[in-house]
């Protein structure tokens, strides 16, 4: 039984008394209208109306039941209404994902920004890895997340892929630091610090690829992504580490008495990422988050969307150049 719509029925009934009033309300014809104030009273056990040729009398007991049914009525629409609201992005939760190496001025950019255009909202950020995003993704614990890529985007739609230059963190007194940009061959006296694989094991290997490539095969790779743990290794491990460009804006470049940031000659790496959703799952509330991360990686990050003055290797089965 469709509880709702006989308890429907029985508020029309009960404000009108009279059948076909109420019929007429509801848009239905009085006979079905009358056998679904019969079925109501045989499942709850009641009588709820009084009836004779000329007039219908709601009984004691169906007053007493009038006002939850009344009750019940105004929970289902408010629950309806609530609904439409989360399916148009207008209210709610957004669960969605930043990897750890987002600027803290990016992170506040995007929930500004988020909360400007949906203050309805409420947007869970969490801090996750690439490989850690699409296993939430999977397990429908994650509305959106921004992902690097390469990676297994199977089952999910993606905003655009944008870039960041990498260069490279090495210590001041390093001969390589007098250079205007750092060829990756002169950096094979050094052990390489990058993140941990299993953050993102695909772009993990495509850095040793394009390392190799071009001539830089280090003899250790040691895994550290916290500021201060890189910046350790450097100075005491004889190592060197990449970094976004835009993590080492021009007025801050010279801060660090120990360390120098400097891009790599011809720009062989980049970052690559874009926010991700699952496919058929987007609303405005995704929209948005996908707008706000966008543009808060283009104004704070500096990120483009050009392809690097380089050349390009197709990878198989994917969209994106390496």
């Amino acid at each position: 039984m469709d509880l709702i719509r006989h308890l429907e029925c029985f508020a029309a009934v009960a404000e009108e008394s009279h059948f076909g009033r109420a019929a007429e309300r509801l848009g239905m014809a009085q006979p079905p209208l009358s056998q679904r104030i019969q079925r109501l009273e045989r499942e709850l056990g009641v009588r709820l109306f009084e009836r004779t040729s000329r007039q219908v009398t709601i009984t004691k007991a169906g007053t007493l039941l009038l006002e939850e049914a009344r009750e019940l009525l105004a929970g289902s629409e408010a629950l309806m209404a609530t609904a439409r609201r989360i399916r148009d992005g207008e209210s709610g939760l957004l669960r969605a994902a930043l990897p750890p190496d987002i600027a803290g001025e990016t992170v506040a950019a995007i929930l500004a920004d988020f909360a400007r255009h949906h203050p309805g909202v409420e947007l869970e950020l969490r801090e996750l890895t690439t490989t850690q995003q699409l296993a939430q993704f999977a397990s429908h614990d994650l509305d959106a997340g921004l992902i690097y890529h390469p990676c297994d985007v199977s089952g999910l739609e993606l905003g655009p892929v944008l870039r960041r230059e990498v260069g490279v963190l090495l210590p001041r007194e390093a001969p390589e630091a007098e250079l205007d940009a750092v060829p990756l061959a002169s950096l094979s006296p050094y052990d390489l610090i990058l993140f941990h694989r299993a953050a993102a094991p695909a772009l993990h290997d495509d850095v040793l690829t394009t390392c190799a490539r071009n001539g830089y095969t280090p003899a250790a790779v040691r895994h550290g992504q916290g500021a201060s743990f890189i910046r350790g290794l450097i100075l005491s491990a004889n190592a060197v580490a990449f970094s976004p460009r835009d993590a080492h804006p021009a007025h801050t470049a010279d801060r660090d008495p120990d360390l120098v940031w400097r891009p790599l000659a011809g720009a062989p790496l980049s970052w690559r990422l874009s926010v991700a959703w699952p496919r058929g799952r987007s609303d405005t509330a995704v929209s948005t988050f996908a707008e706000a991360a966008t543009r808060a990686l283009r104004e704070t990050s500096a990120v483009s969307t050009e392809l690097p003055p380089r050349p390009l290797h197709l990878r198989p089965a994917a969209e994106y150049w390496l």
